[in-house]
């Protein structure tokens, strides 16, 4: 009788060979049914000989030669044990790459070894390279430090190596996961950054430390010169990133890092979401105080003499509302946010409860230096004292924990929360732009926007920008800088003499050499002075698409503009379309840009700019329009500078919901001279005021007349104004730090609003705070007003920030 052959050794059988070596076999030739099969149709499963002639499928003679697919060799399944594959997990994960495995994930791994690596996964170490490879995958695509099971990260690597796996391998060929392989940038880039190499297999020149260095994100893939000469424009490297596109992170106490939210997002989320949105926003600040040096207890900070006021740098600890009960009289410092009961009366929550807040007799710290409204989570220093009838019980009513605690506390000081620099945030120490730069502690390998962490490709884009930014500066100082952005402030595009403006501005830039035209314009909202599409017989959306028509023909008179630069455009309250329904009141945040439909023509001019002049911006060698969301955030050099952008009247609304405080008595002449620190919590005596006076192009000088002192004194008080708007919010490092009925959020977006880390600069756009540019905690924040200068006729008014040299923005203005 006639024996099958395998399924393993058919390929074998189905390979042609040659008359040479047919002869040097013992066996002889196969028959001549045999001899035809290369040409047959039929799937692999077929290949195998019948044991019968008349089972032989006929090879069809006008059927060009086909060869058959290699069939995948096949492995044994088994059941391995979870216990037995732990030590070589715990050797791969644990002491390799500074993972920790938890039980769901080790079962996924043991199920997927013993289906697919069989018998072999320990005798020819399969495992292991299973094992190496998910590692490599997990921290390249910032699964964090944890692996866990039950996410879809996990899944979806493992559903990816399957395809690649032949007989227990990886596969190293096109379709294989070879070592550059899995360090592609996993992310989708848009048109304009599609040249700029992300997502490239890293080059050679990568350096183990470098290559190491890429956990939180793939490698960057740049040589260290790159070939391409769109590359070599500093504009290459810039990225607009849209609120609804950033990736959300939420922060884990447990685990004492950020997670990455994979939930899809949504308009209409559950309730739950709002609880979240606070229980994030005070487990950031929670931990970014726990960083602190005033909240660490050691003997050398307790040691340490400062060279201020006070005498002794004083540890200070956090106590939560609910270890308040049964300690009447003692004195405590709380961290909660600042809300109001249903009796109208002012109370501070944390996670575990909430208390009524006596601030009669409350002092900010430092005075005057920042607002203090409900929904801003606030340190309050006082004393607990508890109601009498509760005196022995510690609760009022049915409250207790995670409810209103009886009793009241009595705040004696107020302060905001001190902000952390970008830096420590990030473990970057070293010179402010220098090579030198190395990792530490913190989140570096923390992708927040989606562009590559810092310790993915921090380092590398700095060298990137050495040599197309500083080293072009400092070789002819003269020479207009590339790395320059220009902030137009609200446009309002119904009053006929903003687009004389704007004209007058953008001539200013029109006449600079080739090459070292401004790289971005950002003109913002609102783009009417009322709300168009809510004002019934006044035009509706027609007058609205004809505002932006009259500004589209306003940029066409600038073609080398339109083709060397990018311009941004951020909405305000009045846009569309939530101006549609909201009527020009405050709207939910963050809110998208404004509709293709208002915006085609202004499309069609950058389109007809760049084909005059022989570009594409698909290709990215020609200039375009972005409209993104406000806030929206543009990304320079990775990780290297961010810009947030935001539209909103939040100096305005600070003064109509604040606190009221109680001031502290002093002359007359000492509150003068008082200024405010821009440096923390504590104010250091080395920030004078001409710091500030500076960056607005304000001369300090005492020897002037009268009438300009009085105008001098005027300006001083609108940079404090200033700096405590800055302060206010940096410290809050929230964009929207309101009770929701004043100032509404997406829950699911709100993690867009958040200021952690601190960005590089902050450009807020508010009509109703003073035009200035100060630097608070190494964040450069900038506020150009309205481009019409206020009770100025024919005065144009912008922000010019420079990226790279300097990292100083300045006001400025002209007469059309």
């Amino acid at each position: 009788m006639m024996s099958i052959q395998s399924p393993e050794k058919s390929p074998r059988k189905k390979q042609p060979k040659s008359p040479e070596k047919g002869a040097k076999r013992a066996k002889p030739p196969p028959p001549p049914f045999f001899a035809a099969r290369p040409k047959v149709t039929a799937p692999p499963s077929s290949d195998i000989p019948s044991s019968s002639p008349a089972f032989a499928t006929p090879a069809h003679p006008l059927r060009p030669f086909q060869a058959p697919a290699p069939a995948k060799a096949a492995v044994l399944p088994i059941i391995l044990p979870p216990p037995t594959l732990r030590p070589l997990a715990f050797r791969t994960f644990t002491k390799k790459h500074s993972l920790t495995l938890t039980s769901s994930a080790l079962q996924e791994l043991a199920t997927f070894i013993g289906r697919h690596c069989g018998s072999g996964w320990k005798e020819e170490g399969l495992a292991e390279k299973v094992l190496e490879e998910v590692a490599r995958t997990w921290k390249n695509r910032n699964g964090g430090v944890i692996v866990d099971g039950a996410s879809s990260e996990l899944k979806d690597i493992l559903k990816t190596l399957e395809g690649n796996m032949s007989g227990g391998k990886i596969i190293n060929g096109p379709r294989g996961l070879s070592r550059q392989n899995s360090l592609l940038l996993e992310q989708t880039e848009d048109a304009d950054l599609s040249k700029t190499r992300l997502g490239l297999r890293p080059s050679s020149s990568l350096t183990p430390d470098d290559n190491q260095a890429s956990f939180g994100m793939s490698g960057i893939g740049l040589d260290e010169e790159p070939d391409d000469a769109a590359l070599q424009d500093a504009r290459r490297w810039l990225k607009v990133i849209n609120a609804f596109d950033q990736p959300r992170y939420t922060y884990n106490v447990g685990k004492k890092h950020f997670e990455k939210i994979n939930s899809p997002p949504s308009l209409l989320p559950p309730a739950a979401r709002k609880t979240e949105v606070f229980r994030h926003r005070y487990n950031v600040i929670h931990q970014r105080l726990l960083r602190n040096e005033a909240f660490q207890t050691s003997a050398m900070t307790s040691a340490r003499v400062r060279t201020t006021t006070s005498s002794a740098m004083q540890s200070h600890k956090i106590t939560p509302i609910a270890n308040l009960l049964g300690r009447h009289g003692t004195t405590h410092m709380l961290l909660g946010m600042l809300i109001v009961l249903p009796t109208g009366n002012l109370a501070i929550s944390d996670l575990t409860g909430a208390i009524a807040l006596d601030l009669s007799q409350a002092v900010s710290i430092p005075e005057d230096s920042a607002w203090f409204t409900p929904g801003m989570i606030v340190l309050v220093d006082g004393v607990y004292e508890e109601e009498e009838e509760s005196v022995g019980m510690g609760l009022s009513g049915n409250a207790g924990v995670g409810g209103t605690i009886g009793g009241r506390f009595q705040g004696f000081f107020i302060g905001q929360p001190p902000c952390e620099k970008r830096r420590a945030t990030l473990g970057v120490s070293g010179l402010e732009g220098g090579a030198d730069h190395t990792i530490g502690g913190g989140f570096g390998w923390i992708d927040f926007l989606g562009v590559g962490s810092e310790r993915a490709c921090g380092s590398r884009m700095r060298r990137i920008e050495q040599r197309l930014l500083r080293q072009p500066a400092l070789a002819d100082p003269d020479k207009p800088s590339r790395g320059r952005v220009v902030i137009v402030g609200e446009l309002n595009l119904d009053q006929p003499r903003t687009l004389q403006a704007l004209k007058k501005i953008l001539s200013l830039y029109a006449t600079d050499p080739e090459g070292s035209t401004p790289m971005t314009f950002v003109l913002t909202g609102n783009f009417t002075t009322h709300a168009v599409m809510a004002r019934g017989g006044s035009g509706g959306s027609i007058e609205y698409k004809e505002f932006f028509d009259a500004l589209a023909s306003t940029l066409a008179d600038f073609p080398m503009l339109l083709t060397t630069a990018t311009f941004v455009f951020v909405p305000g309250d009045n846009d569309g379309w939530v101006s549609a329904f909201a009527g020009g009141a405050s709207v939910p945040l963050p809110r998208k840009p404004v509709p293709d439909l208002f915006t085609s023509r202004i499309r069609r001019v950058f389109a007809a700019a760049n084909a005059e002049a022989g570009l594409s911006a698909a290709e990215g060698t020609g200039g375009e329009a972005v409209w993104t969301s406000n806030p929206g955030r543009i990304s320079v050099f990775g990780p290297n500078h961010e810009i947030v952008l935001f539209r909103d009247d939040i100096s305005a609304r600070l003064r109509r919901s604040s606190v009221r405080l109680k001031s502290k008595s002093a002359p007359a002449d000492a509150a003068a001279a008082e200024d405010v620190s821009m440096s923390g919590a504590n104010p250091a005596p080395s920030s004078p005021p001409a710091a500030a006076s500076e960056a607005m192009d304000i001369d300090p000088s005492p020897q002037q007349p009268p009438p300009q002192q009085q105008q001098q004194e005027q300006l001083s008080h609108d940079i404090l104004a200033a700096r405590k708007l800055v302060k206010t919010v940096l410290d809050q490092g929230y964009l929207a730090p309101f009770r929701p009925a004043i100032k509404p959020v997406h829950w699911d977006y709100a993690p867009a609003l958040h200021l952690y880390p601190l960005p590089t600069a902050l450009v807020l756009v508010d009509t109703t705070a003073p035009p200035f540019a100060v630097t608070y905690e190494g964040c450069h924040v900038m506020n150009p007003g309205s481009v019409l200068v206020p009770g100025r006729r024919g005065v144009a008014r912008w922000v010019e920030y420079t990226v790279g040299v300097g990292k100083n923005g300045r006001v400025r203005e002209c007469i059309f």
